[in-house]
């Protein structure tokens, strides 16, 4: 949408003077001319979010054949730098986003439990692959059915391995929903009982 000459009440500026019809522009309005088409004007939320989604660093927990695919994203072909990620976090304390990928044995439960405390707020979990999201084909006592009963997951990535492309989808959907606003897991409260 182009913007034209509008005055300030055409743009819900509901001040008295404005609202006058037989009021013209001001001397204030006449000495900033267009340059209300010239500024980007937003929130201090939206900046912050829009600065939250090009500066997540991911702490990784590879614990099976989506790890190799993970692993990837890092590689020119698919270049996760241009959205500020390629530093893959080894301490918790450094990552806002766990990316759990590969089955989950029930070992290794409270080691991710602990990893994912020790991060620092606002933290978000993707779960990469079928195993994370659901247990996969391990349907036994010694996978966990998915990792979202003992740490809140926002993005699932399905597929068995996924690929890169799909991980990274996840990421850009996860992207959205810092910016749109949407609250993280762990703000919302939620482990499947």
């Amino acid at each position: 949408m182009a913007v034209g000459k509008k005055r300030l009440a055409d743009y819900g500026l509901q001040s008295e003077r404005v609202l006058w019809p037989d009021k013209g522009p001001s001397e204030f309005e006449r000495e900033l001319g267009d340059i209300e088409s010239q500024l980007g004007l937003t929130t201090l939320e939206k900046a912050i979010a829009w600065s939250q989604t090009k500066s997540m660093w991911p702490d990784t927990f590879g614990l099976a054949c989506c790890a190799i695919e993970m692993m990837s994203i890092v590689s020119s072909r698919y270049d996760i730098a241009r959205f500020g990620m390629e530093a893959f976090r080894s301490s918790p304390r450094q990552a806002d986003l766990l990316i759990i990928s590969g089955r989950v044995a029930q070992k290794m439960a409270a080691p991710i439990k602990q990893i994912y405390d020790q991060m620092l707020e606002p933290k978000w979990v993707i779960a990469m692959g079928a195993c994370a999201s659901s247990g996969g084909m391990f349907n036994n006592y010694a996978i966990l059915q998915s990792v979202d009963k003992i740490i809140p997951v926002d993005i699932y990535v399905p597929g068995c391995p996924p690929r890169p492309e799909g991980l990274m989808e996840g990421i850009l959907r996860l992207h959205e929903r810092v910016q749109a606003g949407v609250p993280s897991a762990y703000e919302v409260g939620g482990v499947a009982k």
